[in-house]
């Protein structure tokens, strides 16, 4: 079974099957050991009624005490040894499944990582999550067919075979008739696939609107939009319900035709054995023999239901995987070097343009119009912004992300102590960090209060996301982190919208002195951080309305000043 630092391989993203095939293909040796145990568990089930017709004819019919013995020893060896072919069918089935969970999970896992940046994007929160809780375990399950639905076809034949030397007519009754079933029960399974695809898809959305409010359920409530999100929250999931009981009643009905038919055809078959035997053209041990072959007909049967049903929901769960398994990290087509000297960025889009070495500050009514020109210049977006007057998509990423870091104050925090949540990522070309350059930083982001605060200073622990903190002392670890990485160019995105104004004002003036010659861009409608840049940039509408310091633009621009004055009826 794959472990933990095994390479899962390349995928097969050209559809649903091919990648259930590919789960299949990675591992043929246990596949192979499923199919050989499942086939011969399945066909000594079918020796059972054989070895209980030679007991009755050979031994209890006529008397011989011998050979009913030696049949009946017979009989509980087969079974005896039956038991543990079950054992061991299910051990393997069991390693199958967890390989092809496992496997999915990693590639899975390894698709997020090759988007990075992106993954957000291109892809949901609700969306990646419901592909890893729900999706993993169903394509698993699904592969359940190379165990039990291999041995329910060696069964059906092995079956057919022997009833042939008993009668013809109940051989050729039985090769038609169990066919006959499965075909009844295909158009439910399509059926069964278009209704569980619905599903799939509506269980996403409700999936990205939980993670939503997770996220800002504070913020909402403190907006007065909780009931309006509630309210879309409950018809969503009112829609997930309906949705929900149409998968379960086409699944009742291949559940129920499942056991149903066959049940129904073993009492025509038996009734027709009954007839042979009391016109003596069978004995009295074929007859029980017929019951037991035709009986055990109705595992494979149910088993060839049941695999329909799996493989049915599993390759609707393995498209949904394949779909973000295709898709494509921010492509680079870069061949240039970065510049080798602090040079200007300038956004065509906005009209902005970022001068090397200083503070400067973006902003705006609607924060995601600065936001966005941060994304264009640190090239998270298509955009035409340049770097030196050379644009950012002809500059090789790697070096674009070594100089330039996008510090957003909802990035994520990983679980584990607060020296290791602070420090940068290694694989950005970040090296160690000393004691005294984590101090600085906490200093600067007026942080070290928090890791004075706790039990075992910074090396306490953090929960995932470092939820055991504030929103305001979330933000600062985050601008210590970035901070600490001490880019060449840093654009940080609201970096004190959580702080009260003491701690806002501290920030602000500790962040000038720690970046000093550096180049620096910060979003914020703050006076309080607004003060302390170099150059504003007042954008309007997405666009480069006004530049100048922050006193320049209170007096000549009533706009930015209605905006950094929170007077809505002005802004207006």
């Amino acid at each position: 079974m794959i472990d933990a630092y095994e390479d899962p391989g390349t995928p097969d993203v050209r559809g649903g099957w091919r990648y259930l095939w590919w789960l299949v293909r990675r591992q043929p040796g246990r596949c192979a050991a499923g199919a050989l145990l499942g086939s011969t568990w399945m066909v000594l089930l079918a020796a059972t009624p054989y070895l209980m017709a030679k007991a009755i004819d050979e031994g209890l019919e006529p008397g011989d005490w011998g050979a009913l013995t030696g049949w009946s020893v017979a009989l509980f060896v087969v079974g005896s040894f039956n038991a543990w072919l079950s054992i061991m069918r299910h051990r393997t089935m069991t390693r199958v499944r967890m390989d092809a969970n496992f496997r999915t999970v990693k590639v899975v896992v390894g698709q997020a990582v090759r988007l990075g940046a992106a993954l957000s994007r291109r892809a949901g929160a609700g969306e990646v999550v419901t592909i890893g809780v729900g999706d993993v375990q169903t394509i698993a399950t699904a592969l359940t067919v190379v165990g039990p639905g291999v041995g329910a076809c060696v069964a059906y034949l092995a079956v057919a075979a022997v009833l042939v030397s008993v009668s013809p007519l109940l051989a050729t009754v039985v090769l038609l008739g169990i066919p006959a079933i499965v075909l009844l029960v295909g158009p439910l399974l399509s059926r069964l696939q278009g209704a569980e695809t619905e599903y799939r898809e509506r269980q996403g959305v409700l999936t990205a609107r939980i993670a939503d409010l997770a996220g800002g359920l504070r913020v909402l409530n403190g907006l007065g939009g909780k009931g309006l999100v509630a309210d879309a929250f409950h018809r969503d999931s009112g829609h997930l319900r309906a949705q929900g009981y149409r998968v379960g009643a086409v699944t009742s009905w291949v559940q129920a035709l499942g056991v149903g038919l066959p049940t129904l055809f073993l009492a025509v078959v038996t009734w027709m054995a009954a007839r042979l035997a009391a016109q003596g053209d069978i004995t009295i041990g074929e007859l029980v023999a017929v019951y037991g072959y035709v009986a055990v007909l109705v595992g494979p049967v149910a088993f060839w239901v049941e695999c329909g049903y799996q493989l049915s929901r599993g390759v609707v769960a393995a498209r949904r995987v394949v779909g973000f398994l295709r898709l494509e990290p921010l492509e680079d087509r870069g061949t240039k070097d970065a510049p080798t000297e602090p040079s200007v960025l300038h956004d065509p889009d906005s009209g902005v343009n970022i001068l090397p070495g200083r503070l400067t500050a973006l902003a705006s009514a609607r924060p995601a119009d600065t936001a966005a020109v941060l994304d264009r210049v640190a090239r998270y977006t298509p955009s035409r912004a340049t770097w030196a007057g050379v644009p950012m998509d002809e500059i090789r990423l790697p070096r674009i992300r070594q100089h330039i870091l996008l510090a957003d104050h909802e990035a994520d925090l990983f679980a584990g102590t607060l020296a290791e949540v602070i420090e940068p990522p290694r694989s950005a070309g970040n090296r160690a960090t000393s004691h005294d350059e984590r101090a600085a930083a906490l200093h600067a982001a007026v942080a070290d209060d928090i890791a004075q605060a706790l039990p075992d200073g910074l090396d306490s622990p953090m929960d995932a996301q470092a939820r055991n903190l504030s929103g305001g002392q979330r933000q600062r670890i985050r601008l210590t982190r970035a901070l600490l990485a001490d880019p060449e160019v840093l654009l940080a995105v609201d970096p004190t919208s959580a702080l009260d104004a003491h701690t806002e004002a501290l920030v602000a003036k500790r962040l000038r002195e720690a970046r000093a010659g550096r180049t620096t861009v910060v979003t914020t409608t703050s006076p309080l951080v607004l003060d302390h840049a170099d150059t504003v940039h007042y954008l309007v509408d997405g666009r480069l309305a006004a530049t100048g310091t922050h006193q320049q633009l209170l007096i000549a621009e009533p706009g930015y000043r209605a905006l950094v004055a929170r007077d809505v009826e002005v802004m207006k």
